[in-house]
């Protein structure tokens, strides 16, 4: 997409006004990334969760008669992960310290969202693919390094569903009967 870069340098400016964004990314809304700069992060991965959330977020507005999606939230305890509409076809994630003044990141969210939306727009109308042509659907692959996490057993030998790693199987403790020995 020739607006690849362009899109780039919107994230770029973005992040050189609000110097506690550690990390942007545009996409489709169906989870395809279109350019990024998320230094640590898997763009991939976050692309495919904004496409997730942006259903469920969609959903929430239609359920509740709150009109068209322009904005998700969340914090977390480190951090914002905030979305904004990019025009009908497109979003933009960003990622946030938790020291982020939330107003600033709105605006200047809302902002760069609004010029995003209109490059992706441009880049459709004149017949350009959604997307970086060198972007190839690959298997999922785990990460190198990274750990499957064993689903915790809280005290009533139970296993506890959301310890799991979503699309693992949990695993049940077995219960052994206590030994006695006799002295």
């Amino acid at each position: 997409m020739a607006a690849e870069a362009e899109v780039l340098d919107e994230i770029h400016r973005l992040r050189a006004r609000v110097p506690q964004v550690t990390g942007a990314l545009a996409a489709s809304v169906d989870g395809l990334v279109l350019a990024h700069d998320t230094p640590g992060v898997e763009p991939e991965g976050v692309a495919a969760l904004t496409a997730a959330s942006l259903g469920v977020a969609l959903r929430m507005t239609d359920a509740t008669g709150q009109g068209d999606f322009r904005e998700l939230l969340v914090r977390g305890v480190y951090g914002y992960v905030a979305t904004y509409a990019a025009g009908p076809s497109a979003v933009l994630t960003l990622l946030a310290q938790d020291r982020v003044n939330v107003g600033r990141l709105h605006l200047e969210g809302r902002r760069s969202g609004t010029r995003i939306g209109e490059l992706v727009d441009a880049a459709t109308a004149r017949g350009e693919p959604a997307g970086p042509a060198r972007i190839a659907a690959k298997p999922a692959t785990r990460a190198v390094g990274s750990r499957t996490r064993a689903p915790r057993a809280p005290a009533n030998g139970r296993p506890d569903p959301a310890a799991a790693e979503p699309g693992l199987p949990v695993r049940t403790p077995t219960t052994q009967s206590p030994t006695t020995t006799e002295s």
